[in-house]
């Protein structure tokens, strides 16, 4: 039961952190960080797939995952897949809405921080640098949204380097809304 729970926890997950990226981010050039903005930053230059580019970026993480933290990557790699997954196929949904960009930025951050949430409160991710955040954080004690916060923030400073002040700005906001809301879904939580 507990397999078919974090399952279903994964896909809900997933399709919540896609719809946040593909409704409210993609149509201004907005980043989430870690990788999944690496993986956007790409699309926004290359066109490349984003969630292709996420799961070769996870690539490295995964490998110190399986040698030193085997939990996590049998925990988080069916998130990278599943989430990858439904970001690539729900791409096309960008244009059902259409709001001002810093409404947008919100709602994606509030979707994205939802679903990271979800699954991070059953121990499970999308991988990435929530990955990372996982490790540190059972190492340190810190809050995992609040390492999440501090590694998007390196990403999406790159990314407004990149792109645009726009982008950077607009980024600013989709990160710390994901950050406060990861940080009150996971806060006080029971890892199961």
């Amino acid at each position: 039961m507990c397999f078919l729970k974090k399952s279903i926890i994964v896909i809900v997950g997933s399709i919540l952190v896609s719809l946040g990226i593909n409704l409210f981010l993609a149509p201004y050039e907005v980043l989430d960080g870690g990788i999944i903005g690496l993986g956007l930053i790409s699309n926004y230059i290359w066109g490349l797939k984003v969630g292709l580019i996420i799961i070769l970026l996870s690539i490295p993480i995964f490998i110190i995952a399986w040698f030193h933290y085997r939990d996590y990557f049998y925990n988080s790699l069916h998130g990278l897949i599943v989430s990858s997954f439904f970001i690539d196929i729900l791409e096309s949904v960008h244009f059902l809405v259409h709001i001002d960009a810093v409404y947008s930025s919100i709602l994606g951050g509030i979707l994205i921080g939802l679903g990271d949430g979800l699954m991070l409160r059953f121990k499970t991710s999308t991988g990435g640098t929530d990955l990372i955040a996982q490790f540190i954080s059972d190492k340190t004690g810190i809050n995992v949204g609040s390492l999440i916060l501090f590694i998007d923030s390196i990403v999406i400073f790159l990314g407004g380097l990149i792109l645009s002040f726009d982008t950077f700005f607009l980024s600013i906001i989709t990160v710390l809304v994901i950050g406060m809301t990861i940080n009150i879904f996971t806060k006080n939580v029971v890892q199961t």
